[in-house]
């Protein structure tokens, strides 16, 4: 999917940023019914921000994401809301995962990476994500 020019009533933007996040310890957590739900939650907190999930891979120990987002929203804000929502979510659905750790699902910090022009790189990299899952869950 590409990045397109967002309007709003006093600006025009292309903001894209490329995010990694990971449970807690690096846990492989995300697999199987964990993991669709966590893409599905992601995916919905991303629409009600008004941020486009432009690509998407959902490892087992780590989320990829690349997203384009409105000039009023931060990166840090977006990551912030994504990981509170579905660390809620999944935790209310999954009591295994409260188990697993009482204090949160999502390390503390992610990485951000601004894109440019160059975002079909950023896409391939993420699409060779999920490929490369798919290959190790078989």
């Amino acid at each position: 999917m590409k990045a397109k020019q967002m309007g709003r009533r006093h600006t025009s933007s292309m903001l894209t940023d490329h995010i990694v996040f990971t449970p807690k310890f690096r846990a492989r957590v995300l697999v199987g019914s964990v993991a669709k739900d966590c893409e599905r939650l992601i995916k919905r907190v991303c629409y009600n921000m008004d941020v486009e999930v432009l690509q998407m891979a959902v490892a087992e120990d780590h989320v990829h994401l690349f997203v384009q987002y409105p000039p009023d929203l931060s990166p840090s804000t977006v990551v912030e809301r994504i990981k509170s929502n579905t660390s809620r979510d999944l935790r209310l659905k999954y009591s295994h995962l409260v188990k697993w750790n009482k204090n949160g699902f999502w390390a503390s910090g992610c990485y951000h990476g601004s894109v440019g022009q160059g975002f079909d790189v950023v896409e391939r990299y993420i699409l060779g994500q999920r490929h490369f899952r798919s290959y190790r869950s078989s």
